[in-house]
């Protein structure tokens, strides 16, 4: 299929491209430039997790219950996770031709949208209005994602898969693409920013809570390290053996990543370890705020097969697989552990990147990789300062260059967010 010309709408920040995703389809015949909700087809972006479902039929319900007060037609409202089995759908293009075949007649856009995602349908309406859908036929693509260092990734283009990144190629076509068209009124602060009255769309700036924090003594927490680190790097992080169920992965050697993390789940389901419901993996130079973590898990159901983290994907328009990086932190519940290694999931090589093959694994379970934007796997210095403005991060990655002491202290020391955990405990790692 030749590649449809191009013409984006963005919101540029100065390392990061922050856009929505919308689809301009050809129109013609059209006869008039009226434009009502029907021409809009929105796209959430849920997931299988159960508490993601929950998230995007909110939102579902918001769009529709603004449609009835505007005395409108609904649109058509898609999940994402209900359109396909198709493992790469969530990383936007290889979902772009089936959406084009459906909708392209009929829909002048698709838009897409995160679960956190706050639409004001009258003023998106009065933003799309502005534009000549007899005039344009081309596709716009609006969603928010972050490239701080194209050339560098182009050789991954056809393995590693970050949903941002590949759009984000796309439109950049190797500086051949189309140009951009700024569109200020798509905006990514937080929903009760003042600026916000002018936004047609913004993102909901609240921390998962779902009820009662997890307690800590309910995760137990794998740190894989080895000897060469253990004098540095795991001094910070004496305080939080005393308080946790706390387990150093420790190999006289850099790599077996692989090697460590099976030994790890297998540690977690005997009976050398307390019995927990979660499971935490991290590197020995993983930043993490536990009390964080601990709200956020209160949004996840232990006895669902849950992994947790920053998702990336490999392959995925040629079959291939999500996985969670190991860096930013992985989550598994018990139940999670226990059917993968049921499975005879295992390692090819001790040195093996754990964290591919464990997604390799749990695609051929079909159990679903769970995305969180919340777990980083590099520094805070790697993101666009309006990329984390919106969160309360709970991971970061990489002690290379930084003070990780400093680090933690300004981004994920507990605060306003954790209140009514415990606050005598200094959780990091």
């Amino acid at each position: 299929t030749k590649k449809p010309q191009c013409q984006y709408f963005y919101f540029l920040s100065k390392y990061c491209t922050y856009i929505y995703l919308m689809l301009k389809t050809p129109f013609a015949l059209l006869k008039d430039i009226t434009f009502d909700l029907r021409d809009v087809v929105f796209v959430i972006q849920s997931q299988r997790n159960s508490f993601h479902v929950r998230q995007a039929e909110k939102l579902r319900k918001d769009l529709l219950l603004q449609t009835q007060a505007l005395q409108e037609s609904p649109p058509v409202i898609l999940l994402l996770h209900t359109l396909s089995d198709n493992e790469g759908d969530w990383s936007i293009l290889p979902l772009l031709p089936n959406l084009s075949s459906q909708f392209g007649k009929n829909s002048s856009w698709i838009m897409f949208l995160e679960e956190d995602t706050r639409v004001k349908l009258q003023k998106l309406h009065e933003v799309l209005k502005k534009f000549d859908r007899r005039k344009v036929r081309t596709f716009h693509i609006i969603r928010y994602f972050c490239f701080p260092h194209v050339q560098k990734v182009l050789s991954l283009l056809n393995k590693i898969q970050i949903e941002p990144l590949m759009v984000a190629l796309y439109i950049w076509e190797d500086r051949k693409g189309p140009r951009l068209t700024g569109v200020p009124e798509l905006c990514t602060i937080p929903e009760h920013n003042p600026r916000a009255q002018y936004c047609a769309t913004t993102v909901s700036s609240q921390s998962p809570l779902c009820g009662q924090p997890v307690k800590s003594d309910n995760i137990f927490v794998a740190v894989k390290t080895c000897k060469k680190f253990h004098s540095d790097r795991e001094t910070q992080r004496s305080p939080l053996t005393k308080e946790l169920h706390c387990y150093l992965f420790i190999q006289n050697t850099l790599n077996c990543h692989c090697g460590k993390t099976f030994a790890i789940l297998r540690r977690f389901l005997s009976n050398h370890v307390p019995n927990t419901d979660w499971l935490l993996i991290v590197d020995d130079d993983t930043l993490i705020s536990l009390p964080r973590l601990q709200a956020l898990l209160s949004c996840y159901d232990s006895s669902e097969p849950v992994c947790l983290g920053e998702r990336y994907g490999y392959g995925l328009g040629q079959g291939g697989y999500s996985y969670i990086t190991g860096g930013g932190g992985m989550v598994f519940s018990r139940e999670a552990v226990v059917q993968l290694l049921a499975s005879g999931c295992k390692c090819y090589s001790n040195d093996a990147p754990d964290d591919m093959v464990l997604g390799m694994c749990l695609n051929a379970l079909r159990v679903p990789v769970t995305h969180s934007p919340l777990f980083h796997q590099a520094r805070p210095e790697d993101y666009a300062k309006e990329f984390l403005a919106h969160q309360t991060p709970i991971s970061f990655h990489k002690h290379w260059n930084i003070d990780p002491i400093a680090v933690f202290n300004k981004w994920l020391k507990d605060d306003k967010h954790t209140e009514g955990l415990q606050k005598n405990t200094k959780d990091e790692l």
